[in-house]
């Protein structure tokens, strides 16, 4: 009987772990007979120990990494799994699984590794902490890899944790006992599990409309543009090429009021200046085709202000304490540079004042993303304090992962999103004979 009351109590306090009190890392005393019970346990609970392995991590123990890792309010999964356990596929079946958005850690046996959504933490980022704890023995690798995890990750625990689980046999005479400190204690520690998350979404709303104005800026220089043209589609010499790039150029302007209209979120911009980057180059083949020249080739926007259009050339540029780098520009900024004089520099508001858009926040990644896409632009903005912001775990899990490539299907840490992931953030690992071993050492090889 005193067995069924403590574990009654340790399940109702898993939603209060900043209480001091039990947050129960096994969750529940059955053993683990396929994923989808490993997964029914961690979404109540970070922490899911098979009673198997209950020599390689004391249930004390761990509480203890359960209560780390909710404290840090962040979306870390650890698995403590028999050898035996069935092992092929087995990141992907968990994930698709638990259903929620996060970086995934198991200890098969003696062997270790983790997968992650790109949205909360880069493979790279995934494979080098895996690599730095590499040779452990079970609580220290999952302690030290937690710990770096946390340091890293982003995104929000999910809100089961904070929701508490169910559990059998739990008397109603515990249930007074503890009543008073969950009638005290339940509404700050849901207020505390909710803040980051809310503080969050403060500032990413803080971020779009900061963005909005330079983008609305763009919107308007383009519709300008559009204006200035002079072209009527029945105008004499007009053919049927110079009339597919207007309504190409048109199309492209409806869309980016459109795609600015609907943005919640920095990285939904994105589309805003794909769009207009190609309505600006349909415009110049219509320039060309108007006046007789060679079409040109597809080139990307003017580094220097994406409003000047397409470049037509690269020209060395170095940035203040950067290094030089070959950079597209428009014509008037060749002039320019060959002359010894700065380019016409796109400017936008922070809180120092003025700035070159490359020395602004990290919202404006999303802007010159969808102008630059992310093949080109590492290149270009390496060393400047956007490109500094962009090449970190805590940017990929607030604007995207990597260089305005935004995936993920818009989910976060701790998001649920049942089976919509990218299948192959959580490819190879256990199973296809590519792990290596994490209590013995031992290279991991493809999967990753």
């Amino acid at each position: 009987m005193k067995g069924v009351l403590v574990r009654g109590l340790s399940v109702l306090l898993i939603a209060f772990a900043w209480l001091g009190l039990s947050a129960v890392g096994a969750a529940g005393a059955r053993a683990a007979t396929d994923v989808s019970a490993v997964a029914d346990a961690l979404r109540e609970n970070p922490v899911y120990v098979d009673p198997s392995m209950s020599g390689q991590l004391s249930a004390a123990d761990a509480d203890a990494l359960a209560e780390k890792i909710e404290k840090a309010d962040k979306p870390v999964f650890v698995a403590v799994l028999p050898g035996d356990f069935p092992a092929e596929n087995l990141f992907r079946n968990l994930r698709t699984d638990t259903g929620v958005t996060g970086l995934y850690a198991i200890r098969l046996g003696d062997r270790f590794d983790a997968k992650a959504d790109s949205s909360v933490l880069p493979n790279d980022a995934v494979r080098n902490l895996v690599t730095s704890v590499r040779g452990e023995d079970t609580k220290t690798q999952l302690n030290d890899f937690t710990d770096r995890a946390l340091a890293n990750v982003g995104g929000s625990a999910p809100s089961g944790w904070s929701d508490g689980g169910g559990g059998d046999g739990v008397e109603a005479g515990a249930l007074i006992a503890v009543g008073a400190v969950i009638v005290a204690g339940g509404a700050g520690a849901y207020a505390l599990a909710r803040r980051s998350r809310r503080k969050k979404e403060a500032e990413r709303r803080a971020a779009l409309d900061r963005l909005r104005v330079v983008v609305d800026e763009d919107i308007t220089a383009f519709g300008e543009e559009l204006d200035r043209l002079d072209f009527h589609p029945a105008e004499a010499g007009a053919d049927d090429a110079m009339r597919a790039d207007y309504e190409r150029s048109l199309d492209a302007y409806e869309k980016a009021k459109s795609f600015m209209a609907a943005a919640t979120r920095p990285e939904e911009v994105r589309a805003v200046t794909e769009a207009l980057e190609d309505g600006r180059f349909s415009l110049a083949v219509l320039a060309a085709r108007r006046e007789g020249r060679p079409v040109p080739e597809r080139r990307a926007p003017c580094f220097f202000d994406p409003r000047h259009g397409p470049s037509v050339t690269d020209a060395t540029w170095t940035p203040a304490g950067g290094a030089p780098r070959e950079v597209p520009v428009c014509a008037a900024d060749r002039v320019r540079l060959a002359e010894g004089h700065d380019p016409a520099v796109r400017e936008v508001d922070t809180d120092s004042g003025r700035r070159p858009y490359w020395e602004a926040g990290p919202a404006y990644g999303p802007w010159a993303g969808g102008y630059f896409g992310g093949g080109i632009l590492p290149g270009l903005l390496v060393g400047t304090m956007l490109g500094s912001m962009m090449a970190g775990p805590a940017y990929a899990a607030d604007y995207g992962s990597g260089y305005g490539d935004f995936g993920g299907a818009g989910y976060e840490g701790g998001d649920v999103s049942g089976a919509d992931f990218d299948s192959g953030d959580f490819g190879g690992g256990f199973g296809g004979g590519d792990f290596g071993g994490g209590g013995g050492g031992g290279d991991f090889g493809g999967g990753f």
